[in-house]
């Protein structure tokens, strides 16, 4: 053997086997093939098929080739097994396809190999082999052994990963399909469903992820789970997203992304699911809405109501808040927020106080500064209801998450920031 320990550089152990050891070889080949294949069919359980002609054909037709490639590889150290080895390539993917493991085949090959070497052995004997050629011919045995295994696991790894492949486009269109607008039929989506592999539930929740923030990983992802993260907005579709520990499967799974769950809808409107789960996002993208792990649409319904239509809020902003017009922006941003609180604690000063953490007379200064400005319509129930919709926008969207519902008039510098006198 050379020194750097490769035998394959330069040709051994196949080298090393006498030419004519071919010849003495060739005319048993066909009993030693009956000999395989009755050994292989007693050891490995899955080779014994005494009823199926296909498969014991298949069997007779590999074990054939196998001694065949290794007689002609003695003859010649150059003959090239590249047929035997697509041959074998061509199995693997076989069973691939079947569902099957390898696990049969390799204990197939080993079984075979065992038989082979028995009759080599027994033959050498009669030939007066030497022992440094008797080893050469088991090593070589071995060697066509791995390569003919490398073949097959080979062709098998190419078939799943053209299954998997090919099941990942189907999962895609079917997510394609199920936020089509207008949307599909229940019998469109189980057929396409079936071709991808996929139960369909009773009720589904789409995903839509955000490209910043990390990205959700298709491994980590259930595999009941429907993902396309090449969309334009990468996309999931979870399956009976309510069920028992769903939500914290879910949330593991997208540990570390930005994700927002739509609400849980039938089967046929998903599209609807993804629609708010995209509405969702884009507030928390904004900074509407706080991200604080995985963000569920149905949490926040009705900051999604508010913006359904913000020209819409803005006009409404415009029409109640003018009496904060003519307001620089501290004032405008102090008694925005003094007339919110009041309006949610029930009108309660001393409630409003321990909200805005002021003193009580802070407060009562300036609900009277809103009196003043708003008049009468503080006293109807309608206005007031308009007055907390524009105010919660206002201060949702505090903070730089977008433009102001209302300008506010030039600062003055040096003017103090809580006396002011308001004009009517």
């Amino acid at each position: 053997m050379a020194d750097d320990g490769s035998t394959a550089a330069h040709g051994r152990p196949w080298a090393d086997l006498p030419r004519e050891l071919a010849e003495h070889m060739r005319p048993h080949l066909d009993e030693v093939a009956d000999d395989m294949i009755e050994e292989i069919r007693t050891r490995v359980r899955e080779y014994d098929r005494p009823g199926d002609g296909a498969y014991s054909g298949t069997l007779r037709l590999a074990v054939e080739r196998v001694l065949h490639y290794f007689v002609d590889r003695v003859a010649d150290p150059g003959h090239e097994a590249a047929q035997v080895a697509d041959f074998f390539r061509a199995i693997g993917r076989g069973e691939a396809g079947e569902g099957r493991s390898l696990d049969a085949m390799q204990s197939a090959m080993r079984v075979g190999g065992v038989v082979a070497w028995r009759r080599l052995t027994e033959g050498a004997e009669h030939l007066g082999v030497s022992p440094r050629t008797l080893g050469a011919i088991g090593e070589a045995v071995m060697l066509f052994q791995d390569e003919l295994a490398a073949a097959a696991a080979e062709g098998y790894a190419q078939a799943q990963a053209a299954v998997a492949g090919e099941m990942q486009r189907r999962r895609k269109r079917l997510i394609d399909l199920m936020f089509a607008d207008p949307p599909a039929t229940l019998e469109a989506i189980a057929d396409l469903a079936a071709a991808a592999h996929w139960p369909v539930p009773r009720t589904v929740a789409a995903v839509a992820l955000g490209r910043t923030g990390g990205e959700a990983r298709q491994s980590a992802l259930p595999p009941d789970i429907l993902a396309d993260l090449e969309r334009r907005t990468p996309s999931l579709i979870i399956p009976d997203p309510d069920g028992p520990g769903r939500a914290k499967l879910v949330d593991r799974a997208l540990s570390g992304s930005l994700a927002v769950v739509g609400p849980t809808v039938p089967v046929t409107e998903a599209a609807r699911s993804f629609h708010w789960a995209r509405k969702t996002l884009n507030l928390v993208e904004r900074g509407v809405i706080e991200a604080d792990g995985v963000v569920r649409s149905v949490e926040h319904m009705s900051t999604l109501i508010l913006f359904q239509d913000e020209e819409l809020i803005m006009s409404l902003a415009r029409l109640r808040l003018a009496p904060l017009a003519h307001l620089r922006a501290g004032q405008q941003d102090r008694l925005a927020e003094t007339l919110l609180a009041w309006l949610q604690s029930g009108r309660n000063a001393n409630e409003v106080a321990m909200r805005l953490h002021v003193h009580p007379q802070t407060v009562r200064y300036r609900l009277r500064q809103l009196e003043e400005l708003f008049g009468d319509q503080l006293l109807d129930p309608d206005l007031r209801f308009d007055l907390e919709i524009v105010l919660r926008a206002r201060a949702l969207l505090a903070g730089g998450a977008g433009d102001p519902l209302l300008p506010a008039a030039k600062e003055a510098v040096g003017e103090s920031a809580e006396i002011v006198t308001f004009r009517r």
